[in-house]
């Protein structure tokens, strides 16, 4: 990893929030007005411009301003960004929604995947050890301007009707963090252009295992996405009975 300085740190943390929330290529002077940068339009574009040659940003051919590459995102997933936990009034709401649906697994892993799509606007993914894919959410994804492009949306609906995808996906997977966020190249060859896939591993106590996680486009909003996974991953572990 690069060493940053602060400036660039906030430079590419403002510009990473700001495209979260517009899905649109970020200039130097919308940071400026909006950010309170303690810096002029141009000492932020040169920031912008050595971030570019780091790696971290990207300048899309038909605009001036900028987007996060997926090391611009995966730095400020595990380097910068706050987490924001769901409230415990959610978190209750949540777990009344699934406590009656524990004793039938298929129906449990219908609703949670339902429930995560609900809480992260975005395609919820579970699965078995047993081959089991259930995928809740498809609409959700047409409300973001990245899925408007016909292929973009095609290519992750294919991908997401194969178990076997999944299976191959979890099994390249080594490092042994709770939440793990992919991008860019880390989705295979099956999933080329702007998508995210945030997911953990769960086991229950009588040892069936699987993953659950949500898909989305590179710019998921992850301080509470990433929480929000975690959360239902502990849920199954927690309310799981006899399976």
């Amino acid at each position: 990893m690069h060493n940053l300085t602060q400036r660039q740190v906030e430079v590419l943390r403002s510009l990473i929030e700001e495209y979260i929330e517009t899905a649109s290529p970020v200039g130097s002077e919308t940071l400026e007005k909006k950010h309170n940068l303690s810096a002029s339009p141009a000492t932020i574009r040169n920031e912008m411009v050595r971030l570019t040659k780091l790696g971290y940003l990207k300048k899309p051919h038909t605009s001036a301003g900028r987007v996060p590459t997926p090391e611009g995102m995966k730095f400020y997933v595990h380097q910068l960004m706050k987490e924001k936990d769901l409230s415990l009034a959610e978190e209750v709401a949540v777990k009344e929604k699934l406590w009656d649906l524990r004793e039938n697994e298929q129906k449990f892993m219908k609703g949670i995947a339902r429930s995560l799509a609900e809480k992260t606007k975005a395609l919820a993914v579970a699965t078995t050890e047993e081959g089991d894919l259930f995928c809740s959410g498809y609409a959700n994804i047409l409300d973001m301007p990245e899925f408007f492009d016909i292929d973009v949306t095609k290519s992750l609906l294919i991908a997401v009707d194969e178990v076997e995808y999944f299976r191959n996906l979890f099994s390249t997977i080594l490092e042994d963090k709770d939440v793990h966020v992919l991008l860019g190249d880390e989705l295979g060859p099956k999933l080329k252009g702007p998508y995210s896939f945030v997911f953990t591993h769960y086991e229950t106590p009588q040892h069936m295992a699987g993953e659950i996680g949500v898909l989305g486009p590179t710019r998921l909003n992850y301080t509470y996405i990433v929480p929000t996974v975690r959360y239902f991953g502990n849920l199954i572990e927690e309310i799981a009975k006899g399976w």
